[in-house]
């Protein structure tokens, strides 16, 4: 399949005319007779291709001064800011500028917080997206916008502030200029009915298929915290909290369509952009599964398990403390045991949420604060006393740097920053960078059921041998842990105690929390 920054205009143009759903969100064809800019699924009459750009994004289109397609819409495309290639600092920059990090601050907060330079930053942007990131950022701000005129029955003054427009006249100003009509007309075009905003904005979370919903219902459901979270098997519920704004979420799959279905009820609606962005990295809805399911299966190990349940994805996380607290708590103990332990922390030390006006039974804790845990007695939930001192130790750590559970510019590097905190070794880092951090390439090689899965009539591998072994899973080592963690069509697996570690770990790491 084509990488976006090295496209070829004959393939472009021929999966242009087949309609080709595979490569939607890989390029975007802008029309130079038009002005106008498609996705490769678009239902028009394609072009002559004498008339098409082939752009690497939905911003490299915005740059140029095409128009979005209000067929097609652009604004559903699976992935962050209509990008989808392997570069994993743009990845990482697109995920924060999704969440509002260029609203907040400028390129140079954006770049520190990579680990790189701004120039080196907007070197790769031009490189990979054919934008620079204010581009990008601008871009996201106008699609978001509109999905929300699409989908929702929020005022145009909730909108403007939900897409991170500075004011409502800049918002029509821009979605004017953008559509060459104005944000009410989008409305009339898009809506087909009005919405109670009482029962909280649901919104469309696309994604590209295959999907295994099963399969992540089965990883997340024993690892839910009680008061926290909830999970069925046709749903996924939590309270949560953005900074100073917090509210519930609910997500349903949507049998039939390419999208996950989210509702969501929060304080601040202002919020909502950082929201779906952190929804659509617990749901791993931006990896392109046909590039990362057609590597695996060429590994003979894996090839079945492919086979048996394609789409298969690496459950993400909904907060980088939240989920390193998981973490440290499932070390040396089953899935079940690290469960309790997380329910009663947040049933000690979680903050409330008001009441539900409907009365429904929903998630009514917010997990607690890196503050809360910082100053609390920890024994009293039954920890030892080494793990309380760990878990204190990284939430001090998170109080006095909340940017400390980020991503780096290598996983490399980004390991090493994680083994330097107090009690955590390397299977804990891989760990908290795979789900937390959305490194494709983190693999736990010490873990127990990793080790199993891969065993021979002559017995499991080693960590060492496992690690060699999976060089050929690079770089998708994450999502080769997660197929042989939950076995081929057996949610058995779900029961099992996953993080459960061999004795090396183990005694590695009260080592390391020592």
């Amino acid at each position: 399949m084509l990488a976006p920054m090295d496209l070829d205009r004959e393939a472009c143009y021929r999966a242009l005319l087949t309609r080709d759903a595979r490569f939607d969100g890989r390029f975007y064809t802008a029309v130079v007779s038009t002005g106008i800019y498609c996705r490769p699924i678009c239902p028009a009459r394609p072009p002559k291709i004498e008339n098409c750009l082939f752009l690497p994004s939905a911003a490299a289109a915005h740059r140029l001064g095409f128009r979005p397609c209000l067929r097609c819409r652009p604004e559903l495309t699976p992935g962050i800011a209509g990008w989808r290639g392997t570069a994993n600092t743009v990845s990482r920059a697109l995920h924060l500028i999704a969440e509002g990090a260029l609203n907040e601050g400028g390129i140079e907060a954006l770049a520190g917080r990579l680990g790189v330079t701004s120039r080196h930053l907007r070197r790769l942007f031009e490189r990979h997206v054919g934008a620079t990131p204010v581009s990008v950022a601008q871009a996201h701000r106008i699609l978001f916008a509109k999905k929300l005129l699409g989908e929702s029955g929020l005022s145009m003054a909730d909108i403007a502030m939900a897409a991170g427009f500075g004011s409502i006249r800049r918002f029509n100003a821009v979605m004017r200029r953008t559509y060459a009509r104005p944000p009410s007309a989008l409305r009339r075009a898009g809506r087909s009915g009005a919405v109670d905003a009482t029962a909280g904005v649901t919104l469309a979370l696309p994604y590209t298929p295959p999907y295994d919903w099963d399969g992540m219902i089965a990883f997340l459901r024993p690892r839910a915290i009680p008061g926290v979270e909830a999970v069925e098997v046709d749903r996924y519920r939590r309270s949560f909290a953005v900074g100073a704004v917090s509210g519930v979420l609910e997500v349903r799959p949507v049998p039939g369509a390419n999208h996950l279905s989210a509702t969501i009820r929060t304080s601040d609606v202002a919020a909502l952009g950082a929201i779906v962005s952190r929804l659509r990295r617990l749901f791993d809805l931006d990896a392109d599964m046909a590039a990362i399911d057609a590597h695996l299966a060429s590994d003979a190990a894996l090839a079945e398990r492919v086979r048996l349940r394609p789409g298969l994805r690496v459950p993400g996380a909904w907060d980088g403390f939240e989920l390193a607290v998981r973490a440290v708590l499932g070390q040396q103990i089953t899935v079940a045991a690290a469960t309790t332990f997380a329910g009663r922390l947040a049933a000690t030390l979680g903050r409330p949420l008001e009441p539900c006006r409907d009365g429904s039974d929903e998630p009514g804790l917010v997990f607690p604060s890196p503050e809360a845990v910082a100053s609390a007695d920890l024994t009293k939930i039954g920890l030892t006393r080494a793990r309380a001192e760990t878990l204190r130790g990284l939430a001090r750590a998170m109080a006095s740097d909340p940017h400390l559970l980020r991503p780096f510019e290598t996983l490399e590097a980004t390991v090493a920053k994680l083994e330097a905190l107090p009690g955590i070794g390397p299977w804990t880092a891989h760990y908290i960078a795979m789900r937390a951090l959305r490194e494709p390439d983190a693999f736990p090689a010490s873990d127990l059921g990793l080790l199993r899965a891969m065993a021979t009539p002559e017995g499991r591998p080693t960590p060492a041998q496992l690690l060699a072994r999976a060089e050929a899973w690079r770089p998708w080592r994450a999502y080769a842990a997660i197929r042989l963690w939950l076995q081929p069509g057996a949610e058995g697996a779900a029961r099992a105690p996953l993080a459960t570690t061999a004795r090396a770990r183990v005694a590695h790491e009260r080592r390391v929390s020592r």
